[in-house]
C-alpha cells in the first residue's frame, strides 16, 4: 500500500549509518522502489529507514510499505534486525559473473537490428556502446576498490 511520507514516524532505530543514501536514491529512480518498507499500524518505520531516506532525497510524496499487524514492541525490534541481518552480499566473483552477463547481453542488444531504439540514450548506436563503456569504467573502478 502507499502511505504518505510525511506521516511515517522514525523513532529511535539500531541502524546509525545510513551509508551511501544518494546511490540507492538513484537506484529508486532507475528501477522504482523494489522492496516495501515496514510499518506499524500507527505508521512508526520498523523497517527500511534507507528506502525511506532515498525516497525523501527524491522529493517522493508517497512510498510502499507493508503495515506489520503486530503491536509488539519486540516484535517490532525482531523485525528490524532480522531484515538486516538475513541477507547476503554479492561475492566479488558473483559481481564479475553478473558483470559478464551484462555485458554479453547488451552486446546481444546493441548487435540487434532494433537496439538503437532500446538503449534508451539516443537512435546512434555508437552513443549507446559510449555511455555502456562509461558505466562499465565506474563498475570496474568500483570493483578495484572492494576489499
Amino acid at each position: 500500500m502507499q502511505v504518505l511520507i510525511n506521516e511515517i514516524k522514525v523513532k529511535k532505530r539500531i541502524r546509525r549509518e545510513m551509508g551511501d543514501v544518494e546511490a540507492l536514491a538513484e537506484s529508486l529512480k532507475r528501477y522504482g522502489q523494489i522492496s516495501p518498507i515496514i510499518i506499524s499500524r500507527k505508521n512508526r518505520l520498523i523497517a527500511g529507514q534507507r528506502r525511506l531516506e532515498a525516497a525523501k532525497l527524491l522529493g517522493w510524496r508517497t512510498i510502499n510499505a507493508i503495515v506489520s499487524e503486530s503491536a509488539s514492541e519486540l516484535n517490532h525490534l525482531e523485525l528490524e534486525l532480522e531484515e538486516n541481518l538475513q541477507r547476503q552480499d554479492f561475492t566479488i566473483e558473483e559481481i564479475a559473473q553478473a558483470t559478464r552477463n551484462l555485458d554479453r547481453l547488451r552486446n546481444l542488444v546493441f548487435s540487434a537490428a532494433s537496439s538503437t531504439q532500446s538503449c534508451g540514450f539516443s537512435r546512434d548506436s555508437s552513443e549507446c556502446r559510449r555511455k555502456f563503456k562509461g558505466w562499465l569504467l565506474n563498475f570496474s573502478a568500483v570493483q578495484s576498490a572492494l576489499p
